[in-house]
């Protein structure tokens, strides 16, 4: 690259291309909002079935460049008869 350009900066267009595409990533991101209970095998199929996407790994890079993340539920004590009267 060096006795060609002069320059050693990545040059745009090097690297593979990606695979979700700007409306990929919206149709993705209305998918999560939509029902934020689904996994991301099962995001994965839907894209599938919409937009013909054939993307399985993709799909959990995508959402963390977006901001989600999968959180559990926090666990909370029962509320016994002597909390609740409190």
């Amino acid at each position: 690259m060096w006795k060609q350009l002069g320059t050693t900066e990545t040059q745009p267009g090097s690297g593979r291309p990606r695979k979700m595409i700007e409306q990929g990533q919206h149709m993705l991101k209305h998918t999560v909002l939509r029902s934020c209970q689904l996994s991301a095998e099962s995001i994965a199929k839907d894209l599938q079935t919409s937009c013909g996407l054939q993307i399985s790994t993709t799909v959990c890079r995508e959402l963390h460049g977006m901001g989600f993340y999968g959180q559990e539920a926090a666990s909370k004590p029962y509320i016994t008869k002597c909390n609740a009267n409190r």
